[in-house]
């Protein structure tokens, strides 16, 4: 690899990562205030709140990889020629197809990242942030040892501790059945705890009153206890069953069975075959779209005005090809077969980006710039 090149490939790298970072940031914060909300109101931890913030950013950074691509390219091509190297080194003999060489190797590792969260990190990951999620909710701990609020873990039920001490003790426990319109009852006591054993959890009362209203007639009943064990295993839902998915699939199983997963998972074998083959086709779009944003910003040579209609061009060349890329899922979603079309944003981008190259050496009048030196 040539200094050139080395050079080049270096800088492309560098604004990649932080256009990444920027937008993977940008794409964080919208979706973590949401989830922050979800896991502080069921009572997580931090540390549950950032494993699962870990899980969600393979599938953020699938998202924003083909923008930070582009946008790297974009940046950096722009700037050399800006500043006339790229003016240059055309004069020392360099063609279009040469100058592309360190884009191109910066697009096969766009691929290969790509390529490794979409067939491997992003489906491992969903799996594990729908496994976690499941097991949160079901966190008996989480969802009624929080402090100084009415908590209502299911419909009809009330529950409230004023406060917990350090060794687990639950002090002034107030709760609420009201699931039987025949029956309402209520206990409060001084101290509780929380006890676990094979027939599932209990809540130990200490030093309490029981109230029992019967309808009809409105009679009460109250009833002072020294201790009361209550089950509160029907207040927890059932353990949620993470449901199989085409999403956690690996790729070859797509590939290869997809009559049977459809069977399985009663769904169309377009779905399956679509998401099987979006993982190839996905990565190959990334990567072309450094070569296009290339090809479009080489035409017209310099031009102490810029290359803002280059730039404006790529941007709605990428903006046309993720337009195909949309376009093109319904139809492979209802029938299986045209499942080729997935690479048709692939196709274009290629067939877009050897085109702008080979115009790049004679571009046309309409891309030459007014003040070229």
């Amino acid at each position: 690899m040539s200094r050139f090149d080395r050079y080049v490939l270096s800088q492309l790298l560098v604004l990649f990562g932080f256009f990444s970072l920027i937008l993977v940031a940008v794409y964080w914060v919208n979706s973590a205030v949401e989830l922050m909300d979800l896991l502080i109101a069921n009572g997580q931890s931090t540390s549950v709140f950032l494993e699962f913030t870990v899980l969600s950013l393979p599938g953020i950074i699938r998202h924003v990889i083909p923008f930070s691509t582009f946008a790297a390219t974009v940046y950096v091509i722009n700037r050399l020629s800006s500043e006339s190297e790229l003016t240059v080194m055309q004069a020392t003999g360099f063609s279009p197809w040469r100058l592309a060489r360190p884009v191109m190797l910066f697009g096969v590792i766009i691929f290969v990242m790509m390529s490794t969260l979409t067939h491997y990190l992003v489906p491992s990951s969903l799996y594990q942030f729908n496994l976690r999620q499941a097991e949160v909710s079901q966190n008996l701990t989480a969802r009624l040892l929080t402090e100084g609020e009415f908590l209502h873990p299911t419909d009809g039920v009330t529950f409230y501790i004023r406060d917990i001490t350090p060794e687990g003790v639950l002090k002034d426990v107030y709760l609420s059945d009201r699931r039987d319109d025949e029956q309402i009852s209520t206990y409060t006591a001084a101290e509780a705890y929380l006890v676990n054993d094979a027939s599932g959890a209990k809540l130990v009362m200490v030093d309490g009153l029981s109230q029992i209203l019967v309808q009809p007639g409105g009679r009460l009943f109250t009833t002072n206890f020294s201790d009361f064990t209550y089950d509160i295993s029907s207040l927890i839902r059932k353990p949620a069953i993470v449901r199989q998915s085409i999403r956690y699939m690996p790729t070859g199983q797509l590939l290869t069975r997809s009559y049977e997963i459809a069977d399985e998972l009663n769904t169309n074998r377009g779905d399956i075959l679509e998401e099987a083959h979006s993982r190839f086709g996905q990565p190959l779009t990334s990567a072309l779209a450094a070569l296009v944003a290339f090809g479009t910003l080489l035409l017209g040579g310099y031009s102490r005005f810029g290359v803002w209609k280059q730039i404006v061009l790529s941007f709605v060349m990428l903006i046309s090809l993720e337009i195909v890329r949309s376009a093109v899922l319904d139809p492979v979603r209802a029938n299986g077969d045209l499942w080729p079309l997935i690479y048709l944003p692939a196709a274009l981008g290629l067939c877009l980006a050897l085109v702008l190259l080979s115009l790049s050496a004679y571009p046309p009048s309409m891309f030459k710039r007014r003040g070229a030196a």
